[in-house]
């Protein structure tokens, strides 16, 4: 199959190649790849994409499991461990420890290359041979049911975080401390069932806050204190739904609500997202950016059409590229950190440089290119598992001048004899892996959150779906029956097994009761799924909208991550600076 392409002249310098409208070899729809894309591709040799950007997204993603956890063996002891990847999958697992002993070097399954199979059949192949390990993290202390993360201490069930302490429940918690059921958070502390917070300090149930202390039920404010319910404030104090109110009458009013009880706090949720759509949205999630459009982008510069990006620089088409520096990089989702030069990778970072088409490198791969669970190597092409290595193909050793002359070989052969999926969509050089050699379910993955599938349609596209295996527990209780004040909750509650709605058994540990206990918030009515579910369903989608300027007389146009089909009064960074209380 090769896309139709249709070239659109931009009057661009003879230096410039003008921008060209292909249609995409997976949903079909038209996508434009700009004259500043073409510079990219040049600069890191690579021919252009015949995936849409949407496209490229949920390819990437779905070699992401977010936050699942399954019973799984050792493929070296046998013994029972948890671990990121499904039974069902086939692919070798083992622990960290065993990862990293001098037990097994996974230079000795290098294997010769086939020039009469499609490069990247063989790969696969050692894909199967090689094992990965089970939890994807470093440096833990006392966080055994925690993925995707690095230096957590006290920690459960916490995924994507770095340099977090005594936290439970949630995803993206980056140099934070005693906080519980909560996405994206920065540098804060003893905060609940939020997201997007940074520099927050007792902040609960609220949505894109910055510098904020002791705030329930609040949107985009900052560097606000004592509030409860506001909106769009900035540096403010003792305000509840906007309106000022004196100490004293803040607190009196702070205790008529009884955020202690479940019965109140679930009244005063039920009201609050009505209230917050009353206020206008400001386009762009964020502060601190310079030319960068997407949706949840912050202190960015130069960064465009992007997903939960801080701090980047001269990226584009990228998600959850969260810790900075990452700079000069195309189409790569999750981490980063001193990424440079990168291209169509997934989970890498901690100083990927020049590199493309990785799964689970990290840290210091350089100079890289379709290769899987690498550390500190250089110069790999379509290696597994290596450590320390250098010129390396499919986990042979080359010398120097024999790796550049068979990559060549290869890159060539690669589009003499493609391979192709069970959909018939072709991968030459320059396409990700294809979705079929995910080793997870569609919907363990980062795919479903941001584009949701049914099984039966994730199926018919030929990815997997493997459900996690419920919990043998019988249920003691059903959460109808919790007492409805934390102040009347007993200690023993960490004893029971908590029937939630969705049918599923969770239980309250005792470090989340100390929690709940401290920021005197109800025990939780749903299972922690649930819950995380319930803030992915809030969040927006990483989909910008083109839009007008919704302020009286203003003819600005943006793109936006709220669709204009919703109930939402959006305006231009202008108008709504104009707007901030």
């Amino acid at each position: 199959m090769n896309p139709e392409t249709k070239t659109h002249s931009t009057g661009a310098t003879n230096s410039l190649q003008a921008s060209s409208v292909q249609a995409c070899q997976n949903c079909k729809n038209d996508f434009t790849i700009e004259p500043d894309d073409f510079l990219f591709y040049e600069k890191i040799k690579v021919p252009p994409p015949t995936f849409c950007p949407q496209c490229r997204m949920q390819r990437r993603a779905v070699f992401r499991n977010q936050n699942k956890l399954f019973r799984n063996k050792s493929s070296v002891s046998g013994q029972n461990i948890l671990a990121l990847v499904p039974m069902e999958s086939s692919i070798k697992v083992v622990t960290q420890e065993e990862w990293f002993s001098d037990d097994w070097d996974p230079i000795d399954s290098g294997m010769e290359i086939d020039f009469s199979r499609p490069f990247l059949s063989q790969l696969m192949d050692l894909h199967f041979k090689i094992p990965q390990y089970n939890l994807n993290v470093a440096r833990m202390v006392n966080s055994p049911y925690s993925g995707n993360a690095e230096d957590l201490k006290n920690c459960y069930m916490i995924f994507n975080a770095t340099s977090s302490e005594d936290c439970v429940y949630g995803t993206g918690y980056y140099f934070s401390k005693n906080c519980l059921d909560n996405c994206d958070i920065y540098n804060s502390e003893l905060c609940s069932n939020s997201f997007w917070l940074e520099k927050c300090s007792r902040v609960h149930f609220s949505e894109e806050c910055k510098e904020c202390i002791e705030v329930y039920f609040s949107k985009n404010c900052a560097n606000c204190m004592y509030c409860v319910g506001c909106v769009n404030l900035r540096n403010k104090s003792y305000c509840i739904e906007n309106i000022q109110y004196t100490k004293e009458e803040y607190y009196k009013k702070l205790q008529e609500f009884g955020f202690d009880k479940y019965s109140n706090l679930i009244k005063y949720k039920n009201f609050i997202l009505d209230f917050w759509n009353k206020f206008p949205k400001k386009y762009l999630q964020g502060v601190m950016n310079l030319n960068s459009s997407g949706v949840y982008v912050t202190e960015s510069k130069n960064v465009k059409d992007s997903y939960i990006v801080k701090g980047g620089e001269n990226l584009k088409y990228v998600q959850f590229i969260n810790e900075a520096p990452n700079k000069d990089s195309m189409d790569i989702t999750v981490w980063g950190t001193n990424s440079e030069l990168a291209y169509e990778y997934s989970a890498c970072g901690s100083g990927i440089y020049n590199s493309k088409f990785l799964v689970d490198c990290w840290p210091d791969v350089r100079n890289s290119e379709y290769s899987l669970h690498c550390r500190s190597s250089n110069a790999l092409f379509g290696c597994v598992g290596l450590s320390k290595k250098e010129y390396c193909i499919l986990n042979k050793q080359y010398t120097k001048d024999e790796y550049f002359e068979m990559v060549d070989k290869i890159k060539k052969h690669m589009n003499e004899m493609p391979y192709t999926d069970k959909k018939g969509l072709i991968y030459k050089y320059g396409e990700f892996f294809p979705i079929e050699f995910s080793w997870y379910g569609y919907n363990n993955t980062l795919a479903q959150e941001l584009l949701p599938l049914t099984k039966e349609e994730a199926l018919e596209q030929h990815y997997a779906w493997y459900e996690v295996p419920q919990t043998n527990y019988v249920a003691t209780m059903n959460s109808v029956d919790l007492p409805d004040s934390i102040l009347d909750t007993p200690d023993d509650i960490v004893n029971e097994v908590i029937q939630c709605d969705c049918s599923k058994k969770y239980k309250i540990i005792p470090q989340e009761l100390i929690l709940l206990k401290s920021i005197k918030i109800p025990i939780p009515r749903t299972c922690p799924d649930c819950r995380y579910q319930e803030k992915i369903n809030r969040r927006l989608k990483p989909v910008l909208y083109k839009m007008k300027c919704m302020k009286n007389e203003c003819s600005n146009v943006f793109e936006t991550g709220y669709d204009p089909k919703d109930d939402h009064v959006v305006y231009c960074e202008k108008c709504y600076q104009q707007e901030v209380y």
